[in-house]
């Protein structure tokens, strides 16, 4: 197969006028179009001058859980909702998803029965399945422990070793630091979830504060348990240096969403790779009033953007920071290619256009300036393709 008439962004520049010649699952070559015989291949794709990119690779993404459960009482089937995330998420171009499951012991936002440990634990099955099942896309299972779920402990250990989780990330959503330094804001937050008073949220509060939560020693095995099978650890809402220094302890190299450009650039300089959400970019700044995303990347300190929740911010936020902030797109979109893909240890097969990595790329075209997915193609093979019409 051979994608002809394209500009192609690869991990250093944009090759104007050129084609990707795929054979199998791999990319073969990159030759220009005044090479091209189109007769020598099977299948031609034309891009009519559109882009063409690696497959967006999202690690960092509860979109899942909307899914399967579209009401607050409602759980779906499983399997049919994974079928049916990857049909919406390849529309967006993202070719490999780390979904981002809580492991709570309590949710405290919300009753989100989807969230509940036997629903969680079943979820992370049916994301296993996929490996062996057909399926559009590459699902992957990012566990975000949560600091006071202890009794979690040993399932989450058995999941890692029996090679069902490839991310793992530390939270502690604790009110009074981290992402809710601010009680205030916390409270905010908890109002927009659930019909609470302030005394409601107080009693929450101290209950909270009062859990028991993983030793030192614990998170250190989990951690050790973890990177021995070359699973990345990740900290998450970093609100002090301090955190770092005590993340580094641990082995952790992901910074998720940092709270402060002190703590962005703290944790840059430290070599760990730094993630923010892309929904973040798209609203102007963090819903929850932290770091401002648009302003770290510029700084330097930001290398890995996520859709945390809304997946068609990937594309939208790389051509926003272009537009705007006259961001070069190459390094646009090695924050949601190249630079997740080797915090994931992934780069030697997917995350940039490169003769003999994965064939996972998308085809990008604009109409009046907005950046449309035309092929999603995983694996060498279109996945998804769409035409925009007037008529």
């Amino acid at each position: 197969m051979i994608i002809i008439n394209s500009s192609v962004i690869t991990a250093t520049e944009i090759l104007n006028d050129f084609a990707v010649v795929i054979d199998g699952e791999r990319i073969e070559k990159l030759i220009p179009m005044s090479e091209v015989n189109t007769g020598d291949y099977e299948k031609v794709i034309d891009a009519k001058g559109g882009y063409v990119t690696a497959g967006f690779i999202d690690i960092h993404s509860d979109y899942i859980e909307g899914i399967i459960a579209p009401r607050p009482t409602t759980i779906m089937d499983f399997n049919i909702g994974i079928k049916e995330s990857e049909r919406i998420l390849s529309s967006h171009g993202i070719t490999t998803m780390f979904h981002s499951l809580s492991i709570y012991k309590e949710d405290l936002f919300g009753h989100k029965p989807v969230r509940q440990p036997e629903n969680v634990d079943k979820l992370i099955h049916a994301i296993h399945r996929t490996h062996t099942e057909k399926h559009l896309i590459r699902h992957r299972m990012h566990a975000r422990f949560e600091l006071d779920a202890v009794e979690m402990l040993p399932a989450i250990k058995e999941h890692i070793q029996q090679d069902r989780i490839h991310l793992l990330s530390f939270m502690d959503h604790t009110p009074g630091q981290g992402q809710y330094r601010d009680i205030e804001n916390y409270r905010h937050t908890m109002k927009g979830y659930r019909d609470l008073s302030d005394d409601e949220i107080n009693a929450q509060i101290a209950v909270k504060k009062k859990m028991s939560r993983l030793s030192v020693e614990e998170m250190e095995e989990l951690s050790e348990l973890a990177r021995a099978k070359g699973v990345a650890v990740a900290s998450h809402d970093d609100d002090a240096t301090e955190k770092i220094d005590f993340n580094e302890t641990l082995k952790t190299t992901i910074s998720e969403f940092p709270i402060t450009m002190e703590v962005a650039k703290y944790a840059d300089g430290k070599g760990m790779s730094t993630l923010a959400g892309a929904p973040n970019i798209m609203l102007g700044g963090s819903h929850s009033g932290n770091l401002n995303a648009k302003d770290a990347i510029m700084e330097g300190c930001i290398s890995i953007l996520c859709s945390d929740y809304y997946p068609a911010a990937m594309l939208h936020s790389v051509f926003k920071l272009h537009r705007e902030a006259e961001y070069p797109l190459v390094d646009g979109f090695n924050l949601i290619t190249l630079n997740p893909a080797r915090a994931v240890n992934m780069d030697d097969e997917i995350g940039s256009i490169e003769p003999g990595k994965k064939a996972d790329l998308n085809i990008i075209r604009l109409f009046d300036d907005y950046p449309t997915i035309t092929e999603c193609i995983v694996n060498g093979k279109v996945v998804s393709r769409y035409h925009y019409r007037i008529d």
